[in-house]
């Protein structure tokens, strides 16, 4: 399986999905435009991963400061894959959640994430922004 690379924009996030090493990483800002049209390949990916594995830790390192509505919604599709991988491939799935200390928004999105999503480990990062 090929790993799959989206470069960063003003209004979309880094995706580096690094199959070979099951290491999954989402980082920056997710406002785009459309945001089904870019998650689109996105989750098409990680489904095709996730098909292909099992019995794997999976470390997913997310680092979004900011998310609109839009890209919430999609972000929720990625992880309720993600849950359901854990569930029934007995994939070990750990979420390093990094975010902003002084950010109570993306941390709560996590909180909330971490009560709907029962078979992902939700490990929360928080570092202190320069400003």
């Amino acid at each position: 399986m090929n790993n799959f690379y989206i470069k960063a924009t003003a209004d979309s996030p880094e995706v580096n999905f690094d199959f070979d090493n099951h290491i999954l990483h989402i980082a920056g800002e997710a406002y785009p435009e459309n945001a089904v049209k870019f998650f689109y390949p996105i989750i098409t990916n990680l489904n095709n991963y996730l098909q292909a594995t099992s019995e794997r830790e999976i470390a997913v390192n997310f680092h979004l400061i900011y998310f609109n509505s839009a890209s919430t919604k999609m972000l929720h599709s990625i992880f309720g894959l993600l849950n359901k991988n854990a569930q029934s491939n007995m994939n070990h799935i750990v979420v390093n959640w990094h975010h902003d200390e002084e950010d109570d928004t993306v941390l709560e999105f996590c909180m909330e994430l971490k009560e709907d999503f029962h078979w992902l480990e939700f490990i929360t990062i928080g570092t202190i922004s320069a400003h």
